[in-house]
């Protein structure tokens, strides 16, 4: 697993035809007022846009080869600072491809606009892009092609003093996130997926503890254990990992928690083929959070972080949970178990209760929690709960700034209604297609000790056919980008 990232380079001054002729790839962004005539080998580029018929837009960026003795394919694209931060992401996505076939050693960007918080954007959209494609993702064919990596990525004509830092951060992150849930299940297991994060944990300098099925036992995690009892290998538990930062700033801690089910058959309420294909993508949501502390390791936050990771399998078997079963949560709460193959809440609840027994300043949690979420918001955009109105429109002005769109929905008190059962504290779920995201969301809720801020993110556009904004693989490792721009906005400063 490579976490490596190309050298960034920046030039302060602009490029000209003698550095244009030493690259091979080259991308000048501009401002929509910019004729090319007016740019190194100007007269060439306006020549081939006249034989294209191209009119160059925001939308529509410019591919050609110079007849240079190394043939430099050349983009133009326009910085357009009204577009959203999704569509130049996706976008920069577009022309990023184009630029790897085949993968140069160093690829330059060049920013001839006057606009500097235009430029800015493009060219940081770029870079996450870039860097996201460069990420080798995992594979297992018995003839590999040999690959190539960036080595270099240069800018010119545009600097800025914070270095890209939090965008690199940000994509080791979310290729970690990402490459954790494109392996294959019996690659990640919770015994293997631990293994790894220890590796990880040394490397960081977090502090890690374990609690096993013995331990969660003693601890009365009775909803977490519901779903583990099924597994022929006794490796599931509760994973947590501790960043405390060099200098405490005095900020409260936050706490991330993360659904980490390496493979969901459904239990006993088994699913078809083809809603089972692809379940071991279910860990997703503690792939993202785990990606979330690195990132946040990486920007050296001044407030400590509490990562939980609830790492399980749904299994099949003779001791696999089942319906009409009532089970005792950590905070004591009895829950009847409708469906089995509402697992990832039955984990989160106990994780929930011992995350927010250090009555952190804030929980996310993460999760591919709910098919109703897809069906509310396809796969473009995840889903979000909080039980603070104020949270709100943070939540979607950190969707829309982050690139990573989220849209929260209710969490009002007569949803409970649904989940009251006549034999326990609350039902699991309902067997009806009624708003189970929300209803997922308001089961959750039990399980927050304390008035303690909670935003739950039900990663429906976890998985994205083609890719999703700056992201080129179907398996997006949503959430990285836009939890940082949460938490910015909560403790600024991950600029830095």
């Amino acid at each position: 697993m490579q976490l490596d990232t190309p050298k960034i380079i920046q030039n302060r001054h602009s490029i000209d035809e003698e550095a244009i002729d030493s690259c091979s790839n080259l991308i000048i962004v501009l401002d929509r007022n910019t004729d090319p005539v007016h740019l190194p080998y100007g007269k060439t580029l306006k020549q081939r846009l006249r034989a294209d018929d191209h009119k160059l837009e925001a939308s529509a960026p410019f591919h050609t080869r110079l007849p240079n003795a190394v043939g430099t394919r050349v983009t133009l694209q326009i910085a357009d600072p009204a577009r959203s931060p999704f569509e130049i992401l996706s976008t920069a996505r577009e022309i990023i491809a184009t630029h790897r076939q085949p993968v140069p050693a160093e690829l330059i960007i060049a920013c001839l606009g006057r606009d500097s918080g235009a430029m800015e954007k493009c060219s940081e959209a770029l870079l996450a892009a870039a860097l996201a494609a460069d990420f080798p993702m995992p594979e297992f064919k018995s003839k590999k092609s040999p690959t190539k990596h960036l080595k270099r990525i240069r800018f010119y004509g545009h600097t800025v003093d914070h270095g890209y830092a939090r965008t690199v951060a940000e994509a080791r992150g979310n290729n970690l996130a990402r490459y954790l849930t494109a392996l294959p299940p019996n690659e990640l297991t919770p015994r293997s997926y631990r293994q790894r994060i220890v590796k990880l944990a040394r490397a960081n300098g977090w502090k890690m503890e374990f609690l096993d099925t013995r331990k969660l036992a003693t601890r009365g995690a009775g909803a977490f254990l519901a779903v583990s009892q099924g597994s022929p290998e006794p490796d599931a538990g509760i994973l947590h990992l501790r960043y405390t930062p060099m200098k405490l700033s005095g900020k409260p801690a936050v706490a991330l928690v993360g659904k980490g089910i390496c493979f969901d058959t459904g239990g006993t309420n088994l699913k078809p083929a083809r809603h089972m294909h692809g379940m071991h993508e279910d860990m997703e949501g503690s792939a993202v959070a785990l990606g979330t502390l690195l990132a946040l390791t990486t920007l050296k936050a001044d407030f400590p972080v509490d990562c939980w990771l609830a790492l399980a399998q749904n299994h099949i078997g003779p001791k696999a949970y089942k319906q009409n079963d009532v089970v005792k949560a950590a905070n004591g709460t009895t829950i009847e178990v409708m469906h089995t193959d509402a697992e990832g809440r039955m984990v989160l609840a106990d994780t929930l209760t011992f995350a927010s027994r250090a009555a952190p300043g804030l929980i996310m949690d993460f999760a591919t929690l709910t098919g109703s979420c897809v069906g509310a918001l396809s796969t473009r955009m995840s889903g979000a709960v909080t039980n603070r109105l104020e949270l709100i429109p943070e939540i979607i002005e950190a969707g829309f700034a982050s690139g990573e769109r989220v849209w929260p929905f209710p969490l009002e008190p007569d949803y409970d209604k649904a989940l009251k059962s006549d034999i326990a504290d609350i039902k699991q779920c309902t067997l009806d297609s009624d708003a189970d995201h929300i209803l997922a969301a308001a089961f959750l809720k039990r399980f927050i000790d304390g008035d303690i801020p909670w935003v739950h993110v039900d990663l429906s556009a976890g998985n994205h056919k083609g890719g999703l904004a700056h992201i080129p693989t179907d398996v997006t490792g949503f959430g990285v980008r836009f939890a940082l721009q949460l938490l910015d906005r909560k403790n600024p400063g991950l600029t830095l």
